[in-house]
């Protein structure tokens, strides 16, 4: 089942905010939307705990990133609390072919705020 229009709204709404460079250089504000238990598979294929995000975030240099436009965004309640958010996203950086990915996020309802526990970016290769 898809989550409600309001929760949907806002896991979009904290997606989004992950992708903003103001958010992801602030350690509290990133500590803030991961659960202590949060696992990602990036698209790079390593495997990062809540911390080693925190501390690559700090490190992750300033890319002139024009736009990034996200589509196809889509819930799925997996259970009370418990919502799938999988996405398809566009970075446009300046002078440079566009990067696509396929994003799976799990958001978690706990203590009257949603935070996420796993992402996985997959690139997707041109066609």
């Amino acid at each position: 089942m898809k989550a409600d229009y309001l929760e949907e709204s806002l896991l979009r709404e904290l997606e989004e905010r992950l992708l903003q460079a103001d958010v992801r250089k602030s350690a509290k504000d990133v500590m803030n939307l991961l659960a202590d238990e949060f696992i990602e598979f990036g698209s790079s294929g390593r495997v990062f705990n809540k911390q080693q995000i925190i501390d690559s975030l700090q490190n992750e240099p300033i890319a002139p990133v024009t736009q990034r436009s996200i589509t196809e965004f889509k819930t799925l309640v997996l259970a009370t609390g418990v919502i799938l958010v999988t996405y398809h996203i566009v970075r446009y950086l300046s002078g440079e072919q566009p990067v696509n990915s396929l994003r799976s996020s799990i958001w978690k309802f706990n203590n009257d705020r949603w935070k996420i526990i796993f992402h996985q970016g997959t690139l997707v290769r041109e066609s």
